[in-house]
């Protein structure tokens, strides 16, 4: 009988490299494109449409991708096959977009056309790599890592791959795709071809949960004892627009309006990602301590009052306006990390124990189909009422989201105190 390889952390920190390429180039190219995309478009909601894409093409694709890729069988196994074809095709697509950016739109559209899917490609696979790794009372610990990862490389594109941008706007590109082909190359000669662990995975994945709950899961919110459900997670899609909407329009704001240097926009976003990534434990220890909701509602009024400051401070008389930016949005960090962290453990409780899997790709579905059209539809807002309604907008989101968030909160726990079930299913005390 063979005999299983040793579980290494050490082997979870290179798949989670993966991960961290993954979220450098995300990052930078949803901060980076839209002015890219500004030299042949001026329509904010034209451009934020194109920005949608990549999250149509996800949850299109990718449950499609993570299913093919547990019933493959190769000599270098099930998951690499689609990292040899999805990596490196990515890579070099990604360090071509500033050099096509300069030729013609159509050519710079095909290009990021074939970046997008040589991402979505692989995608699946790479996540599921740490599950075929990792024996089950590990995975916890080994997802901290990936995701820790994740959030080093958000953090590493803004700050860091911003400032190459300012030198030269291809730098960037070209630092990123080899940072990308050389974590390719780690992981296909680190992984291996026959992982001790591996299973059918395909199913876990955000995007398939997402995919398998719109067949099943609106008939069940359309329920009345559902109300209540359908209203948290009518917030949770309605405040993404918002989120989702700044990411993606933030360095446009930044340098149309602003007149910023492309290289400081993204630094400056940065701050945001910063604080949430130094505040998630936090924030997730208070959601324990005062319940996950409240401090959710806390978030979603702290959030809208930050994000209405931010048009006003070009009147303010003070001498650094770009700092007083930077700290105005490392305290919109915080407040996002008092929603964002909340937000999934909250929707998985609704159910139970019993129905974790359910809720869990209702709550993937919300927040995707929020993705698909908040870069469009806050980029059309600032097309009809200028650059400063992007805060203005995703203030009213967050707003609306609380209004929706309480109402649900309460019913929901009307509704589970009058069959006698816990408090602590919805942790809403």
């Amino acid at each position: 009988m063979k005999q299983e390889r040793p579980f290494l952390y050490s082997k979870i920190f290179v798949i989670g490299s993966g991960f961290f390429a993954l979220m450098l180039v995300w990052t930078f190219y949803n901060a980076y494109m839209p002015l890219i995309l500004g030299d042949y478009i001026d329509s904010k909601a034209v451009r934020g449409a194109i920005m949608g894409l990549d999250n149509l093409l996800a949850v299109l694709l990718i449950p499609v991708i993570g299913a093919w890729s547990d019933r493959m069988s190769t000599r270098i196994g099930n998951r690499l096959p689609f990292l040899v074809v999805g990596m490196p095709i990515a890579a070099l697509t990604f360090i071509l977009i500033p050099f096509v950016s300069t030729i013609t739109f159509w050519i710079l559209i095909a290009v990021d056309i074939m970046f997008l899917l040589a991402m979505t490609i692989y995608r699946a696979p790479v996540i599921a790599l740490m599950p075929d790794h990792t024996p089950p009372e590990k995975r916890s610990t080994a997802n901290g890592i990936i995701n820790f990862m994740g959030g080093v490389g958000a953090i590493v594109a803004l700050f860091g791959l911003s400032k190459l941008y300012g030198v030269d706007r291809a730098y960037p590109f070209i630092v990123a795709g080899l940072l990308l082909f050389i974590t390719f190359v780690l992981l296909y000669f680190t992984v291996d071809r026959k992982p001790p662990y591996a299973s059918n995975t395909s199913d876990s994945l955000d995007e398939s949960q997402a995919t398998n709950s719109l067949r099943e899961g609106i008939k069940t919110l359309k329920k009345p004892e559902f109300r209540g459900h359908f209203f948290i997670l009518l917030a949770i899609f309605i405040y993404f627009i918002g989120y989702t909407g700044i990411e993606s329009q933030f360095t446009i704001y930044a340098v149309e309006h602003l007149k910023m240097d492309e290289s400081t926009a993204g630094f400056t976003l940065g701050f945001f990602s910063l604080s949430f990534v130094l505040f998630a434990i936090p924030a997730g220890l208070l959601g324990s301590k005062w319940g996950k909701a409240p401090i959710m509602l806390v978030g979603l009024v702290l959030l809208p009052l930050i994000f209405i400051i931010i048009p006003l401070l070009p009147f303010v008389p003070i001498s650094n306006q770009v700092l007083l930016l930077q700290i105005v949005l490392f305290l919109g960090g915080i407040a996002w990390s008092f929603i964002n962290v909340q937000a999934y453990p909250l929707v998985a409780d609704l159910g139970g124990k019993s129905r974790i899997g359910f809720f869990t790709g209702l709550y993937y579905l919300f927040s995707m189909a929020s993705a698909i059209i908040a870069p469009g539809l806050l980029g059309l807002l600032m097309d009809v009422w200028s650059h400063p309604a992007l805060f203005y907008g995703a203030s009213l989101t967050f707003i609306i989201a609380f209004y929706f968030l309480r109402k649900g909160s309460l019913l929901v726990k009307q509704a589970h105190s009058q069959t006698g079930e816990s408090k602590n299913l919805v942790d809403l005390h």
